[in-house]
């Protein structure tokens, strides 16, 4: 079984630019305090993590 990660949306794309919002989207995420069961790949970790600001991780599990 794959490592997977929770990720929950903080913050409002409402005034963000464009490249955040579409990361929004592409990690599945569009209204706020939503969560997400996503896998733990650098690809999503890369995502996480240039919109820090936005989204939280709120769990890691195995």
């Amino acid at each position: 079984m794959a490592k997977t990660i929770v990720v929950k949306q903080i913050g409002s794309p409402i005034r963000r630019p464009a490249s955040q919002r579409a990361t929004l989207k592409g990690l599945g995420l569009n209204k706020m305090h939503r969560t997400r069961e996503l896998e733990d790949t650098p690809a999503v970790r890369g995502m996480v993590n240039s919109i820090p600001h936005l989204v939280q991780i709120v769990e890691e599990k195995n």
